[in-house]
């Protein structure tokens, strides 16, 4: 489904959501205390601003009586065959966050990642899948990557691990090249990296993946990732101890001009090993 699609569908949502609160003669402040968030929260989810998660559609159609159609409505929209169900939600998300604050320590962040890059880690998560799976997911991530090149693109803040410039995914050419890509959007200023590195100590052993997304109209949330799961995170207190996290992570990485240093070095090693093979 294409964005002007998808955000429409979501409108839809939003004015079948306000139709059915307002037949059964309750508030946004009414229907939020029964579905368990603010009011504020259901005009959101009205005005197609903010996404509900699926539990609070649930929910909705509990207190509305409406059988099962926002669980429905919700499936349908989140439902992508590109991403693993529990992260679906966190691409709608980035389509409409005004600020993007993400921590790898791992691998490179998927906004990130070249065609080869992502070709190379869905490979050696399924080695068994057919090239068009294959070529399904790239594809979802390099989507998902063109919200950097749109005029209203969110401010992005990377904070990466030295262990992540070290570590030849697909190859040293995929490796030189990926690392290469990072360095222009760097020069472009599309985005801001630091690189926490290996003597930074304590902080480089630092927590998991970490993800902030910050909303013009909606309160900050945190995502978190394992290698099987992934967990939205929107209790203001646990967001605000994740946004602490990384300005930690942040303030123990090298500066933007050394991390860039760092990561052409990395790139022209690859480059001159992949020459040599």
């Amino acid at each position: 489904m294409a964005n002007g699609s998808r955000q429409a569908a979501w409108e839809f949502f939003g004015l079948e959501l306000k139709r059915r609160r307002e037949d059964a003669g309750l508030t946004q402040v009414e229907l939020g205390v029964r579905v368990f968030v603010s009011g504020g929260y259901i005009g959101q989810f009205e005005q197609a601003i903010r996404k509900p998660q699926l539990d609070v559609a649930q929910r909705i159609d509990e207190t509305l009586q409406t059988d099962g159609i926002f669980e429905r409505m919700w499936r349908k929209l989140i439902d992508d065959r590109r991403y693993a169900e529990y992260f679906a939600e966190v691409v709608e998300l980035e389509r409409v966050a005004t600020r993007i604050c993400e921590f790898a320590p791992t691998v490179i962040p998927g906004l990130l990642q070249t065609a080869s890059y992502a070709e190379a880690v869905t490979i050696a998560a399924n080695p068994f899948v057919t090239d068009a799976y294959v070529e399904e997911k790239v594809a979802g991530r390099r989507e998902r990557a063109e919200i950097l090149g749109d005029a209203t693109r969110p401010e992005y803040w990377v904070v990466l691990h030295e262990n992540v410039l070290w570590t030849p995914v697909g190859g040293a050419a995929a490796a030189a090249e990926q690392l290469k890509h990072i360095a222009a959007l760097m020069q472009e200023r599309t985005l801001w990296v630091a690189v926490i590195p290996y003597t930074a100590g304590a902080h480089a052993a630092m927590g998991g993946m970490l993800k902030l997304m910050e909303f013009e109209d909606a309160p900050p949330i945190a995502y978190t990732e394992t290698e099987y799961s992934g967990t939205l995170i929107d209790d203001p207190a646990v967001v605000k101890h994740a946004q602490r996290t990384y300005d930690l992570l942040r303030g123990a990485a090298l500066s933007p001009e050394a991390s860039l240093a760092l990561i052409e070095s990395a790139a022209e090693d690859y480059r001159r090993c992949a020459s040599t093979t």
